[in-house]
């Protein structure tokens, strides 16, 4: 039986956030974001083990209050400087107990409203798929595509076009693969990272309501979201 992991990258300073703390421990209903997000992969009940992929030298994580999901809970103070260097860090800090055909699942750290449903989803659908997937949502909006005058050069069709989220998952040995030896500074998600090794990553349906915090207004709607999730 293949055991599920999560790595949770949560190393950045959030530079575009505009605030003093990185944006993983801003106040968020209550508690740091960082605790909504990991909370939501402790609880499940397929999830053997969460990492928080840190700064080397962090000092706020302790200070989190996981509460019970606490014990499911692992800090590792290997961060990168970009995401992919994070995520390929803690894979291989957990190499010695993760086999290759296991699972990792890789969540923003700035996603707090991934609901239990949405991630048993994830879970169930590509608990048979030989490489893994990812959450995402099919694009919504008309898209358009810019000059360098900040004009409209042309309106792209949506059609067949999917929004990624995470978390993202797949096998642990695909997932090294991918990661070892690339730019890791050109690369802004996992799926990406599988797809060049000419593999084909699954979608499984996600929720808008799981959207990434990458602005302040963005706090607001994840707060509302989360306040009617309780």
């Amino acid at each position: 039986m293949s055991r599920f992991f999560a790595l949770v990258p949560a190393a950045g300073t959030g530079s575009r956030f505009g605030r003093d703390v990185p944006k993983q421990y801003v106040p968020l209903a209550g508690r740091p974001m960082l605790a909504h997000s990991v909370g939501a992969l402790a609880t499940h009940p397929a999830i053997e083990r969460v990492c928080v992929v840190l700064a080397p030298g962090d000092t706020r994580y302790h200070d989190i209050d996981f509460g019970p999901a606490k014990a499911k809970v692992e800090p590792l103070f290997c961060g990168g400087p970009a995401r992919a260097s994070t995520v390929y860090n803690g894979l291989i800090a957990i190499a010695d107990d993760a086999d290759g055909d296991d699972w990792v699942l890789v969540h923003d750290a700035a996603r707090p409203c991934l609901t239990a449903d949405v991630l048993s989803r994830l879970i169930t659908e590509l608990a048979e798929h030989p490489t893994g997937g990812l959450l995402a949502v099919p694009v919504a909006d008309t898209l358009k595509r810019a000059n360098a005058a900040g004009e409209v050069a042309a309106t792209e069709s949506r059609a067949e076009l999917w929004q990624a989220q995470t978390p993202q998952m797949f096998r642990y040995q695909i997932l090294l693969r991918a990661l070892r030896g690339e730019d890791h500074a050109a690369l802004t998600d996992e799926s990406s990272a599988v797809e060049r090794l000419r593999l084909k990553p699954r979608l499984v349906l996600g929720d808008a309501r799981n959207l990434k915090v990458t602005l302040s207004q963005d706090l607001a709607i994840a707060e509302a979201i989360l306040k009617n999730a309780r």
